[in-house]
């Protein structure tokens, strides 16, 4: 397959673009800055005036759409929010005319989004299936990314939305801040411990956009998370497990307010969220309880 990847030198993007290799697709980043392509990854310039992406993409099979700019850089700032915000609204909005020039649609278009949609609560359970919707920052941004990419179904396109929990990977996302108060021997609950951490290991985040891709039955929103979940106290039990280090240090979540602003919601709120699409449509997670992902992350 031809398959084009927009944030494909992130995080996730990086993961796919290993997991596309070996399966023997051809990848296509589209990039401001591209790099010199090679047989099996082309780079191709967008988001740049007088870049026209769409010469290179005619014939391509599905569409995933990472861009944005990252919510873990620093304290939330007005102009941040602002950023993360527009970043993901101006590169969906080139995708979506994109696709109307392109004479073949491509098969499917793999939306990211998260599962910050969701209100936080440390009694409710969300499901694919779940109405509510919060009310914050996030929450309105993942909304409003959603309506925007769900375009690409009026020109027969099959849209799904990958809404991402915490991504877990050993040099990236949260997890190495998570961790390094641990391995400094000064790790402990953060918050309350009682708010929820719906988690999911980077290769299983891949290995689930792929199988919605090759999935035709999938459409719209599916929860990219393990389906065993944990409160923040018990994550931090099993980081402290797995770096043989001790949990007893609590961080109040006064402290992490005053540090980092709206953004401490990302650690002292959450949500208790199950992955009931990709369960229902077959997909096997290869690590999902927390201490096998752990052991892998840091084996």
């Amino acid at each position: 397959m031809k398959i084009a990847i927009t944030g494909g030198s992130g995080f996730v993007g990086k993961e796919l673009t290993r997991l596309f290799h070996t399966g023997g697709h051809i990848v296509y980043i589209l990039t401001r800055n591209p790099k010199p392509s090679t047989p099996n990854t082309k780079y191709i310039e967008w988001l740049k005036s007088g870049s026209s992406p769409e010469r290179e993409l005619e014939g391509i099979d599905a569409i995933i759409n990472l861009a944005g700019s990252s919510i873990n850089d620093g304290r939330w700032s007005d102009q941040q929010k602002k950023e993360i915000y527009s970043s993901r609204i101006e590169s969906t909005h080139e995708l979506i005319r994109i696709i109307d020039q392109l004479k073949k649609k491509p098969q499917v278009l793999i939306n990211a989004s998260a599962i910050g949609i969701y209100p936080a609560s440390t009694t409710v359970t969300y499901t694919e299936a779940s109405g509510d919707r919060g009310d914050d920052f996030l929450a309105k941004t993942v909304i409003d990314w959603e309506k925007l990419a769900d375009h690409a179904s009026s020109y027969g396109v099959r849209v799904a939305f990958a809404r991402f929990g915490i991504i877990l990977g050993e040099k990236d996302g949260a997890l190495p801040l998570m961790a390094l108060p641990y391995k400094l021997f000064v790790g402990g609950t953060v918050g309350s411990g009682k708010q929820w951490l719906s988690w999911v290991h980077v290769k299983d985040a891949a290995r689930a956009i792929q199988f919605a891709i090759d999935t035709p039955e999938l459409t719209g929103p599916f929860n990219v998370t393990a389906p065993n979940p944990k409160t923040m106290k018990d994550f931090g039990k099993h980081i402290s497990k797995t770096l043989n280090r001790p949990h007893w240090i609590p961080v109040p979540g006064f402290a992490l307010k005053a540090v980092l602003g709206d953004k401490s919601r990302l650690v002292l709120e959450g949500q208790r969220v199950l992955p009931k699409v990709l369960e229902r449509h077959g997909f096997q997670f290869s690590f999902p309880d927390l201490q096998s992902a752990l052991a892998d992350i840091y084996k």
